[in-house]
C-alpha cells in the first residue's frame, strides 16, 4: 500500500493529488479495521495461522460467536473496501481515472487482491464445516455484489471519458465476481476465477489504450479561430461526378488511406470493448457463458439440479445481460465519437514502447480465447479445492514446526 501511495501520486494536477489524498485516508481506515478484525479473531480463537483458525472456529462457544462475527465482519469490510464493493468504492472511480495510464493498469491487478482475500478466508474460515458459522456472511457477499454490478452497469451509461469507463468497468467484473463467489458453488467459482483473468488482461489493456486514445484526441483539437477562419466549400463540390461517392468531408471515400496508428487505436478498442461487454468469440464471452451455465447447473451439465434456481441467481443472470447491454451502449457511443465521427485531424504519434504492452495483453486474450478448456479445467480444480479445504489443512497442520535458535546455537565472534 505504501508503493502504491507514490504511484497513485506520481506526477501533477489538482485531479490527482485529491483523488489521491482520498485514496490514502480510505486505505488507512481499511488497514485499520484490518488490524481490529485480526486482533479479535485472535483473543476469540488464540491463532491466526489460517489452518488452524479453520479448526478452531467450529470449536468456539456459542457466548463467544457473536465475538467471532463480529471480528470476521470487520475483517470482511476492510477487504471489501479494497474490493470495491458498494457504497465503499465511492474512492475507486476517482482515483483510478485520474491516476497515470500505467498505474491505472497495475491498480487494476489490485482490486483483485481484495477479492481474493475474500475467497480465500471466507471458503476456508466459513466453509460448510464450521458448523455454527457455516457460510457467515454469504448473502451478504451476495446481495452485495449484485447491489455493485447494478450501480456500476447504470453509472457506465453516464460516463464520457474512456478512462472513467474503464474504471466503472472495473467495478462490474467486481461486482460479478463477489456475487459468484456468496454462492458458494464449485462450478460457480471456477467459472469466475476464469472470468477473473480475462477481465484483469482486458481492463489493463483498456487503461492504457484509453491514455493514448485521449492524449490524441486533445493534441488534435482545431483551435476555435482556426475553425472561424475555415472557408466553406464550393458550390460545385457538393455534386460529385457520376459514380463516385463522397463523405461529410466532400473526400472521396474509395481510395481513402487509414493511418496504421489509427487503425492500431481502433482495432484495439474494437477488441477491449469485445472483451469487456462479452460478446462473442473471445474469452469474454466464454467467462460470461460459463457464469450463467453454472448458476443453472451447479452439478455441471447433464445433470438436473436439486432445487430451482433461486431469486438471488435470477438476479445475477439478469444482471449479467443487462450490464453487458449498457458496456455495448457506452463503448458504442464512445467509439463513435473517438473514431467514426468525421474529423480533420492529423495521425497521432504512437511510440512502440507504448503499444506493445496493449499487443502483448490483447494477445494473451485471444491465446485465453483459444485455450479456455485447459485453464476452465484448472480453475475448476482450484474452485474445488478451495470449496473442499480439508486437504490444505491437513497439508499445513501436519508440517513440523521447526524451532528457532537457542542460545547454544549462536556463537559470539570476538
Amino acid at each position: 500500500l505504501a508503493a502504491s501511495y507514490g504511484l497513485l501520486l506520481h506526477g501533477s494536477g489538482r485531479a490527482r493529488v485529491r483523488a489521491g489524498l482520498h485514496y490514502i485516508a480510505i486505505n488507512l481506515f481499511a488497514s485499520s479495521l484490518f488490524l481490529i478484525g485480526a486482533a479479535m479473531l485472535y483473543g476469540v480463537t488464540g491463532t491466526l495461522n489460517m489452518a488452524d483458525l479453520a479448526l478452531k472456529i467450529p470449536l468456539v462457544p456459542e457466548a463467544d460467536r457473536g465475538l467471532l462475527h463480529a471480528g470476521a465482519a470487520i475483517l470482511a469490510m476492510a477487504f471489501l473496501v479494497k474490493a470495491g464493493t458498494w457504497p465503499l468504492n465511492f474512492w475507486l472511480v476517482p482515483a483510478y481515472a485520474s491516476a497515470s495510464a500505467p498505474v491505472a493498469a497495475l491498480f487494476a491487478i489490485m482490486t483483485k487482491v481484495g477479492l481474493y482475500a475474500l475467497l480465500r478466508l471466507w471458503t476456508l474460515l466459513f466453509s460448510g464445516q464450521a458448523g455454527a458459522s457455516a457460510h457467515f456472511g454469504g448473502e451478504w457477499l451476495v446481495y452485495g455484489g449484485l447491489v455493485t454490478l447494478a450501480v456500476a452497469a447504470v453509472s457506465i451509461l453516464a460516463a464520457q471519458r474512456l478512462e472513467r469507463m474503464a474504471a466503472l468497468s472495473i467495478l462490474v467484473s467486481a461486482g460479478t465476481l463477489l456475487g459468484a463467489v456468496g454462492f458458494a458453488q464449485s462450478a460457480l467459482t471456477g467459472a469466475a476465477l476464469f472470468y477473473l483473468v480475462n477481465s484483469t488482461l482486458a481492463l489493463c489493456a483498456l487503461f492504457l489504450l484509453a491514455e493514448l486514445v485521449e492524449r490524441s484526441r486533445s493534441a488534435n483539437e482545431v483551435p476555435l479561430d482556426e475553425e472561424e477562419d475555415a472557408m466553406p466549400p464550393p458550390l460545385e463540390s457538393l455534386h460529385p461526378p457520376k459514380g463516385i461517392n463522397l463523405d461529410d468531408e466532400q473526400k472521396v471515400v474509395i481510395g481513402q488511406i487509414i493511418p496504421w496508428t489509427m487503425a492500431f487505436l481502433g482495432l484495439s478498442f474494437i477488441a477491449c470493448a469485445l472483451l469487456i461487454i462479452g460478446m462473442p468469440p473471445l474469452s469474454g464471452f466464454v467467462g460470461k457463458l460459463n457464469l450463467i451455465s453454472a448458476l443453472f447447473n451447479p452439478q455441471g451439465l447433464g445433470v438436473p439440479a436439486e432445487q430451482p434456481l433461486s431469486a438471488a441467481g435470477w438476479g445475477l443472470v439478469a444482471l449479467l445481460i443487462l450490464s453487458g447491454m449498457a458496456s455495448l451502449i457506452a463503448f458504442g457511443r464512445v467509439g463513435i465519437q473517438r473514431f467514426w465521427k468525421p474529423e480533420e485531424r492529423p495521425s497521432p504519434v504512437l511510440r512502440r514502447y507504448e503499444c506493445l504492452p496493449i499487443v502483448i495483453l490483447l494477445g494473451l486474450c485471444i491465446i485465453l480465447s483459444l485455450k479456455a478448456e485447459p485453464l476452465l479445467r484448472y480453475t475448476q480444480d482450484t474452485a474445488a479445492s478451495l470449496q473442499a479445504p480439508d486437504a490444505y489443512i491437513e497439508a499445513v497442520m501436519a508440517a513440523r514446526p521447526i524451532s528457532g535458535p537457542t542460545s547454544l546455537d549462536v556463537q559470539v565472534q570476538p
